[in-house]
């Protein structure tokens, strides 16, 4: 068993190649988180959002923001960005491209687990204008029901285990273990929720990076008996189902 890749300092491109995949059947965040965003920032002119991914965080942050600034360091990612007359998409791992002071918000949407935070910090404060916020959140294991959970925990913790990379603990923990050199505020609780049918959901399971790690060295059949046992008990595979994911929150100013 070959386990996952070795971490590579930074980045991870564990998404690019299947950025079409990444883009369709990932969940959307809660418009309300966006709005508490905005409101946290002060000022709505100037929003970069790092790791942006396919743009998911980017495109909502630009319905409260003047001007979004979206880097990843995936081309493949970026390619494949949702287009919006307010986001600029650049390629890049820590660089805005911004002048000093000019930010009012930063954001890393489900990706600081995998950064190197030197670098990223020092951007941010250099970027940030008096008062601008400093967002990073992620969200951790999707609940449908008792019965669907239990086949889904299984896979996740056991045949999967091997093949999480080490940096997933952080998200497990709900970035609680992460120091941030900030002032932190309090925030409301956020949750996503999507409508899904047992297709649509199966393929939102293959966008985990672990499940590629696992493909990669033992094929596709652990996968597929995983969706044989998810139709057991889906109900009609076109029967859309809640699909709940708890959103976790880390929010300050930059001391």
């Amino acid at each position: 068993m070959s386990g996952p890749p070795t971490p590579r300092e930074g980045f991870h491109n564990y998404f690019g190649p299947q950025a079409s995949r990444y883009r369709e059947y990932r969940p959307r965040y809660p418009a309300a988180l966006f709005q508490y965003l905005a409101l946290a920032a002060g000022e709505a002119a100037v929003a970069w959002d790092c790791a942006t991914g396919n743009g998911h965080a980017a495109v909502q942050l630009a319905e409260h923001f003047a001007r979004v600034i979206a880097t990843d360091p995936s081309g493949e990612m970026i390619a494949q960005a949702i287009p919006h007359p307010r986001v600029t998409y650049a390629v890049g791992k820590y660089e805005s491209g911004l002048p000093d002071g000019s930010t009012n918000l930063v954001t890393v949407a489900q990706a600081l687990h995998w950064f190197d935070l030197d670098p990223f910090l020092r951007e941010a404060r250099r970027v940030l204008a008096p008062g601008g916020v400093l967002a990073a959140w992620c969200y951790s294991r999707c609940t449908v029901d008792s019965s669907v959970d239990e086949i889904l925990d299984h896979f996740y913790s056991v045949t999967l285990g091997p093949f999480w990379a080490k940096e997933r603990r952080l998200v497990d923990d709900g970035y609680r273990t992460i120091t941030l050199p900030f002032d932190e505020l309090v925030t409301p609780p956020f949750e996503m929720i999507e409508e899904w049918s047992l297709s649509e959901f199966a393929s939102y399971v293959r966008t985990w990076s672990a499940v590629n790690n696992l493909i990669g060295d033992r094929g596709e059949e652990p996968v597929v008996a995983l969706e044989l046992a998810l139709a057991e008990r889906w109900g009609a595979p076109t029967q859309r189902r809640p699909v709940k994911w708890p959103v976790h929150f880390r929010i300050g100013k930059i001391r």
